[in-house]
């Protein structure tokens, strides 16, 4: 057999190792598939005892978990938090980025081609020329060149993979500062209007002082009390009035708190003042095996554990051979575009290399993957655990300060009935001035902590909401499949 016999034999022989590798099945890939280890989950949660399960229309709506609140402000402000909050415009950027990492990894599974072209114009003078007279010659290559890299055992579909659930964790990193930063504006703001209601109980005891302040005057005119009686309640309408202007400063940081949670300048916003309502609203608290659904941080927490788990995959690939497909072809003569199957050049070709001795590296690699896989299961553990705790927190507190807001407020009507009766005892000269002071201090302090405590209930209920995962779930997560589909991986 002659060379211009065996040329087409080996262009059958080359195409056809070339199509056998190319029909391995993308299915092949090395490495452990995921699944999700168990977490530590209670049948119930201990705290729930007592506690009022909501109607079903009083559900969190999905994403507007404010709304249970009925604060048309509050909803303005919250609704500002996704569009121009600065760390929920950072948490989406790098979800973006997450994305880009996806196209990244999957475009190792696509063939890389380049093309090529080159003329070259070559002048003779006639002593060169042979022909006792210049000449001149053109000569041009053009040339198209492609490699595949055969992703035979996975080695990139498992990064691609690991890309993937990292692009999910981004995802609930983002709906978990979302929340976070939404429920940090509904705290800014139930302490800003609890500031509003502090300073409005001072004013209004203010007056109060004033009015015995008067009655201490004319009773030192009638000459039944002493100058320091006077000196007493004057000091205390005082001290009250300072106390009233002091709760600006606290106000106001609450309110520049939430300018900057919905991305404004503080100087940018002012919210007018109001009362602390007494309307808590009823929140509805599932089983505890959806809080795995609910909770961002807990999706993110698993999602990474399959980013880490696709890369043992990957570090497992290593150990086998890597084969490469390569081709070129092009056209090369005498003219600027030789366009002519006579002057047709083609290559085709097939490589595999395989690692014999690395000193224990790719076990070593395979080991660090397994390790920082475990390292992510203790981590979703334990977000699992804090999870439940948080909720556990939070409905004791719930259930705790109901009872204690009820034992203050007959604390308070208890000290108002004092006050009253000893304001007429000292009308009437049968009692000391200093009883009725001590009287008005207590109910002040009473009415502080009443407010307190209904200000705790507020935090509280909005902290459990947020515990509880507020309206997101797992199902709003980019699915891998909207994800891949990005740029779609090739059937090998």
């Amino acid at each position: 057999m002659n060379a211009r016999q065996a040329a087409p034999l080996r262009r059958v022989t080359i195409l056809a190792l070339v199509s056998t590798l190319a029909s391995i099945p993308a299915g092949c890939t090395v490495g452990p598939d995921y699944e999700r280890p168990p977490a530590p989950e209670p049948a119930k949660y201990k705290e729930l005892k007592g506690w009022k399960l909501a109607a079903p229309g009083d559900g969190i709506d999905r994403g507007a978990w404010w709304a249970v609140f009925k604060d048309p402000l509050l909803d303005s402000l919250e609704r500002q938090v996704e569009i121009s909050n600065q760390t929920v415009l950072a948490s989406e950027a790098t979800y973006r980025q997450a994305r880009a990492v996806i196209k990244e990894a999957q475009a190792g599974l696509f063939p890389t081609i380049t093309a090529n072209y080159s003329a070259t114009d070559t002048h003779l003078g006639r002593a060169l020329s042979g022909t006792g007279r210049p000449s001149t010659s053109v000569t041009s290559d053009l040339t198209s060149n492609a490699s595949w890299d055969l992703d035979v055992w996975g080695k990139i579909r498992r990064t691609v993979e690991s890309d993937v659930a990292g692009a999910q964790a981004s995802a609930a990193d983002l709906a978990d500062a979302t929340l976070s930063e939404q429920a940090l504006l509904a705290t800014a703001y139930f302490n800003l209007r609890a500031a509003d209601s502090l300073e409005t109980l001072l004013t209004t005891t203010v007056k109060a002082y004033r009015k015995t302040l008067e009655i201490t005057q004319h009773q030192y005119d009638a000459g039944t009390v002493s100058k320091a009686d006077v000196a007493t309640a004057l000091a205390q309408v005082l001290n009250t009035e300072a106390s009233a202007i002091n709760v600006g400063v606290s106000r106001a940081q609450f309110e520049h708190s939430i300018a900057v949670l919905i991305g404004r300048p503080p100087a940018e916003l002012s919210i007018p003042k109001g009362a602390l309502a007494n309307n808590l609203p009823t929140i509805p608290v599932s089983l505890p095996s959806t809080l795995l659904e609910r909770r961002p941080d807990i999706a993110a927490a698993e999602r990474t554990m399959q980013q880490q788990n696709a890369l043992i995959g990957a570090a497992i690939a290593l150990y086998y051979p890597d084969i490469s497909l390569s081709a070129s072809y092009g056209f090369s003569g005498p003219h600027a575009l030789a366009l002519s199957l006579a002057h047709e050049t083609w290559t085709a070709g097939v490589a595999a290399s395989q690692t014999i001795f690395d000193g224990g590296l790719k076990g070593s690699q395979v080991e660090a993957a397994r390790a920082s896989f475990d390292q992510s299961v203790a981590t979703y553990r334990n977000t699992v655990l804090t999870a439940f705790q948080q909720v556990e927190d939070n409905l004791a507190a719930l259930r705790i300060y109901a009872r204690q807001a009820t034992v203050e407020g007959q604390a308070v009507k208890a000290a108002q009935e004092e006050l009253d009766i000893l304001l007429n005892q000292y009308r009437a000269g049968t009692v000391a001035f200093t009883a009725v002071v001590v009287a008005q201090a207590t109910l002040l302090s009473d009415q502080e902590s009443d407010l307190t405590i209904r200000q705790n209930r507020y935090l509280s209920s909005v902290s459990l909401i947020e515990a509880l995962g507020g309206g997101w779930d797992a199902g709003l997560l980019p699915t891998s499949h909207a994800l891949e589909a990005q740029n779609p991986m090739p059937h090998l």
